[in-house]
Order: structure tokens, then sequence, then C-alpha cells
């Protein structure tokens, strides 16, 4: 059952289940680099994900120190899965009313069945297996392919961009592949549809989180997102899953960095398209590796981004020194996204330079005044803007915090080691390229 009360915002669902109802039409969100539950589009401000009870108090609890580094909580919306008469699936929005909840949700959570969206379940209870999900291989990474095993209906994606993406493979080379949406966000959405409908017959409605969407100041978002910390299970892991991110952490950067790669995308300004990596390619780096991952995003094509060194830097050192206020609180599996843009004034000046240069060795007949090679690029009076955001909080505690019976002592001096490590590599990083 969806509610029936109005939401005049974003685009309104073809299938409302009741006459005069009107909800927003969810779109996958086109810039998620990692992760592996969807995200979705809900407005341009805004993005919503699957609820998971301990992550949405975790929002409501935050420090208000924190909150310049994590995205806004704006809520909770109901959403509803449903199909129409082409086959197409949609996920619709409504606003979220308590007294219409299933019944399980307003039970105690001590007391309630294992929820069929929970994170720990959903990779179980789809054909898309937890075995499949942690394969390494690039090769058969079509999106396309999870969706059909289980024979889902089409999926119509409303919402792209005008510029393609490109996911690089395990060599290293460009897939011949150029799509309107980082890959591996069309990835997460159709197995998200796939658990879904595979969940549904006899529950059409869910809960989501809403989200500030982080890169809406963005016209080209260039994201990294970085698993952090040491550390990735959470207190209440069972002994197989705690051992097998341990093993993770033991054959990433996560064990000698407190830091490793979970995807990225960044603009190309030479191709005028998005390069893009995902997990598995972060899993496998050395530490080297990562700090050629680094490079790699900090490298438009044409040239590195020196001028995003200081602005970058200054934000980690920022919320190193808040975290090392927070008492017994950890982050575990929890990611931090690296935002910058890739096409800003600095870029747009940088590319006319170039094109005039281009301009003047073709053409000898310019005036004097345009062969003049003694002109200097121009530099900007202001740094470029970038941000830092802590997100992923399903597995995050702090001492008093829904009653966890497992109390820690101190900051989170795993993901502060990792911050360190980030601030150490970018630091020589600038050293280097000075």
């Amino acid at each position: 059952m969806c509610v029936c009360q109005t939401m005049e915002v974003g685009k309104y669902g073809k299938n409302a289940s009741r006459a005069g109802e009107r909800g927003v039409l969810l779109e996958p969100f086109i810039h998620q680099v990692g992760g592996h539950s969807s995200m979705m589009r809900y407005d341009d401000h805004t993005v919503c994900k699957p609820l998971i009870s301990r992550e949405q108090r975790f929002y409501e609890s935050l420090p208000p120190e924190m909150k310049e580094f994590t995205p806004e909580y704006k809520g909770v919306v109901s959403v509803c899965f449903e199909g129409d008469s082409d086959g197409y699936i949609n996920l619709v929005a409504y606003p979220y009313v308590e007294s219409e909840a299933l019944e399980q949700d307003d039970m105690p959570e001590r007391d309630q069945p294992r929820r069929k969206h929970s994170r720990r379940s959903l990779h179980r209870s789809s054909s898309v297996g937890e075995h499949k999900e942690e394969r390494p291989s690039l090769a058969n990474d079509n999106p396309e392919s999870s969706i059909q095993e289980t024979k889902s209906p089409k999926v119509e994606l409303h919402i792209h961009s005008d510029v393609p993406f490109q996911m690089l493979d395990g060599n290293s080379g460009l897939s011949s592949e150029k799509i309107s949406y980082n890959p591996w966000s069309l990835r997460c959405h159709k197995q998200q549809l796939s658990r879904m409908r595979s969940e549904s017959k006899d529950r059409k409605l869910y809960k989501f989180l809403l989200l500030e969407n982080v890169v809406h100041h963005f016209r080209f978002p260039c994201v990294l997102d970085l698993k952090m910390g040491t550390r990735q299970h959470g207190d209440d892991a069972s002994e197989e899953k705690a051992a097998r991110q341990m093993k993770k952490c033991e054959q990433s950067t996560s064990a000698t960095l407190g830091v490793r790669v979970c995807g990225m995308q960044v603009y190309q300004l030479d191709t005028g398209h998005y390069l893009c990596r995902n997990k598995y390619y972060g899993r496998g780096l050395s530490i080297e590796g990562f700090r050629n991952a680094l490079y790699q995003y900090l490298h438009n094509g044409l040239e590195l981004r020196k001028d995003l060194f200081e602005p970058i830097l200054t934000k980690l050192r920022s919320l190193k020194a808040v975290l090392e206020r927070q008492a017994s609180y950890r982050f575990y599996s929890s990611s931090l996204l690296i935002i910058y843009d890739g096409k800003d004034n600095r870029a747009g000046m940088f590319m006319e330079r170039r094109a005039e240069m281009r301009l003047k060795r073709v053409d000898t007949s310019l005036p004097e005044s345009l062969q003049d090679d003694s002109s200097t690029e121009p530099s900007p009076s202001a740094l470029p803007k970038v941000d830092v955001r802590m997100i992923d909080f399903a597995h995050s505690t702090f001492k008093g915090f829904r009653d966890d019976p497992t109390v820690h002592d101190g900051p989170d001096m795993g993901y502060v080691f990792g911050l360190e490590s980030l601030i150490n590599i970018m630091e020589q990083m600038r050293e280097e390229n000075q």
C-alpha cells in the first residue's frame, strides 16, 4: 500500500497506485562510483538509498561538528516497486507515514524477523549470489547480465549525462563501450531492482533514506570513493563475515595504509569523457598502485591538477581534527568521498589557451599580437572548489548508541590512520610535482 499524500517536487510516477496520487519517479544516480546498494536520484539536490535503521539513527545522532563532513539527512520516503504494461520497472517515492508502515516495522528490532531488504540478506536472497558479487574479473561485468539472470522486465533509464563514461578494464585499457552513466551505478541499480522484484510478491513498500546529493554543486563531478579504516566489519558481524572482511583488508591497502580505493570517475579534458574505476580495481592495488590511482584521479588528461592539493589537504586535515575529538566513535565500513569539478573556470581558460596556441602554430597569417608566444597561461585568483564527505554508516557506533553492548575507547584510530596516510601521500605528491 502506498500513502496518499501529494508530493509536488520531482517527476511524477506514471503508475501511481491511487487516483490523484502523485509520487516522485526515482532515477538511477548516474555518478555513483562505489558501494553495492543502489543510490537513486530524487531531485537535483537529493538522492535516496534503501533504509537501514542503524544508519538512519546515526545520521539523526551526528555531532554538530561532523555535519560539515557528511551529507545532510533529509528524512524518509516510502518507495513502491511498480511495473507497467510495457514491461518497465519503476521505483516511485511517496511521503512516508508511520501508521502505514508494515507491521514488522512497528515491532522492537530485537523481535523482528530478518528484513528481506536488509544489507546482510540482499546478496543471499538474490539470484546474483554473494559469490558472484565478489568476483574480481571485469570481463563479465556487463550491467545487463544480472538483470537477465532473473528474467526481470526491462529497465528504462530516464536520466543520463551528456558526457560519456568509460570503464577502465583490468589491463588498464579503455573499454570500447561509452555509456551515459557510470557503469557501476547501472550495475548497482539493476541488481537492486532484481532483488526487490524477487522479494516483492507480498511486499510492495520499502523505506528509503533521503540524503543530500553532494555532487550537485559540480558541473562535471570527479569523484573518488575511499574505504576508510583498518577494520571493515561491524561489532555485530558474524564470525564468517568478520573473517571475510579481515581478509579483504589484509590483502589490500586497508591494512598497510588504512584506506583503499572503492571507485572513481575523473573527467578528461582531452577526450571529453569520464574514466571510471570500480572496487575490484582498488582491492588489488599495492601502496605504489594506490599512489598511482590518486595521481590518475587528479589528472585531467592534459595535466596534473596541482591547484587541488591545498584545498583537498585543508579539508582532510580539518576532518582529521574533528574525528580525533570523537571519543568512542567507530566508522566501520564507511567511505570517504573526495569531489572536485573536472571542468571549472580554470580548466576552461586552460583549454582556450591551448586552442589559441594550436591556432598560432598552423596559421602564420595571424596578427603579430596573436603570434606572441611570450604570454603565459592565466592563473585563477581563487582555489578550486572541492568537497570531502563521509558516507555509509550502517555499521557505525558510539557510546550509548542504540544500547550497543560493545563500547570503544578513544577516537577511531584506524580511520585516523587512513586520513594520515592520505595526507602524507598527497603532501609527497605535491612536493614531487612543484
